[in-house]
């Protein structure tokens, strides 16, 4: 007999199945016993008539069992209109208890009143509330919608080693970590790896992996450890050609989810899944400034000027629905001393780089890289970085092609999508300053 999933039962209609699940809810009638199981893709109702001898073992295991403990039922799938979950109901021939579950801390079906913090110490209770559970299989389509894209334009995905020798990119803000006799650091990204990739002649690279950023920072968008959407590709002619791909990657994972998921995001968390159209605007820092000083009054604090804070964020996205009706914007024409040392600067000394604002929040810094030698180490040199990049700067003595990439971190994105407050949310375990478990 096929071991079978709820979404898969109208398949086996009048036919004997086996399928696990939890239990949900067990309504012990006075003629017939309903119980109802649950698996990653739905509910089932068994029905159980107490009339019928052969029955009356497993409603006594059901009159004993607790909710939440796991069952194997071997039963027939059968139509019954009245049955309010899908019409469809499985009549038991047999039920064994797979595992016999205790009294839950809290009720995952009712959080009102449950702190965030408590939620996040039982996640794997946490995530059986079927909202939830949504919040991870959404973020999973939509990533397969961004990898299928860039299968289909022949990238091609690597795995990028998380334990490095010497404190990358910026040398700050990175974990320690005892490695034999010697120490060791945790990447804060797989950048100098993919562009070692692209000097070794493969011209499209991807990874989707974790990243960590020893940051103390206690805010919604922040974690020390997340998942990070990364791609570099070879042979750009500027940084346009960057912010194409992107936007066609975006509207790729976008469109996924619409399709599959659209109109129960729209159920469940009230947000409209918005599949942008191209282009998505441009608009360099310096207008930036001026547009939002002279709509909303607003002046960049004198430590931000060359950058962007949480609240030019906000304000371009209102600025971007405004004056194009679009939710994305790309921001170019940031300082250098704000911008990573390897990226491309033209004949003015600015980056050829971006910021990618959605929905009020930062998602992307992408840029054209500095594929020149000489360039790069003196400009790696500027930052006061030296040997800890001696062996990225080698990547580049051989020959290497122009290109450029971008991150994006897959849990913001998430959390943006479906208007969640943190990313505590989205996470599927939370790293921050103060939580290194479960």
């Amino acid at each position: 007999m096929k071991k079978v999933f709820v979404n898969e039962l109208e398949k086996h209609l009048g036919k004997e199945v086996v399928m696990s699940g939890f239990v949900d809810t067990v309504r012990d009638k006075k003629w017939v016993m309903f119980v109802v199981l649950r698996d990653s893709t739905g509910k089932v109702q068994l029905t159980l008539e107490k009339s019928e001898e052969k029955n009356a073992e497993m409603i006594e295991l059901f009159q004993k069992v607790t909710k939440d403990s796991v069952v194997e039922v071997n039963g027939t799938v059968s139509k019954n209109e009245a049955v309010k979950l899908g019409g469809i109901e499985i009549i038991p021939e047999e039920v064994k208890v797979l595992s016999q579950a205790e009294e839950l801390p809290y009720d995952y079906n009712n959080l009102d009143g449950v702190n965030i913090d408590t939620r996040l110490d039982y996640r794997f209770l946490d995530i059986r509330n079927e909202r939830n559970m949504l919040i991870r299989q959404i973020e999973s389509c939509m990533t397969e919608g961004m990898r299928d894209y860039l299968y289909k334009n022949n990238f091609c995905e690597i795995h990028s080693p998380k334990l490095i020798a010497a404190a990358s990119e910026s040398g700050s803000e990175v974990f320690e970590v005892k490695y034999f006799e010697r120490s060791a650091y945790l990447a804060q990204s797989p950048q100098f790896y993919k562009q070692m990739v692209l000097a070794s002649g493969l011209d499209k690279v991807f990874e989707v992996g974790p990243v960590f950023r020893a940051e103390k920072s206690n805010t919604y968008r922040h974690a020390t450890e997340y998942t990070s959407f990364d791609l570099e590709f070879a042979y750009v002619d500027s940084v346009e050609d960057v912010m194409n791909v992107e936007e066609d990657l975006l509207i790729a994972g976008l469109t996924k989810v619409k399709e599959k998921y659209g109109e129960t995001i729209k159920e469940i968390f009230g947000k409209e899944v918005i599949v942008p159209s191209k282009p998505f605007p441009r608009m360099d820092l310096n207008d930036v400034y001026q547009e939002l000083n002279k709509r909303y009054g607003y002046k960049i604090p004198e430590e931000d000027v060359g950058d962007m804070n949480n609240e030019t964020e906000s304000l371009i996205s209102k600025y971007a629905m405004e004056e194009y009706g679009h939710e994305f914007i790309f921001i170019t024409g940031f300082s250098s001393k704000k911008r990573a040392f390897y990226h491309m600067r033209d004949e003015n000394g600015i980056p050829n780089g971006y910021d990618l604002i959605w929905r009020g929040t930062e998602i992307t810094t992408g840029a054209q890289r500095e594929h020149r030698y000489e360039i790069l180490k003196a400009q790696a040199k500027e930052k006061g970085l030296g040997k800890d990049v001696d062996f990225y700067l080698d990547f580049f003595k051989y020959g290497c092609p122009p290109h450029g990439g971008f991150a994006i971190g897959v849990d913001r994105l998430t959390m943006l999508l479906l208007g969640l407050p943190s990313l505590k949310e989205t996470m599927l375990l939370f790293r921050g300053p103060n939580r290194i478990e479960p």
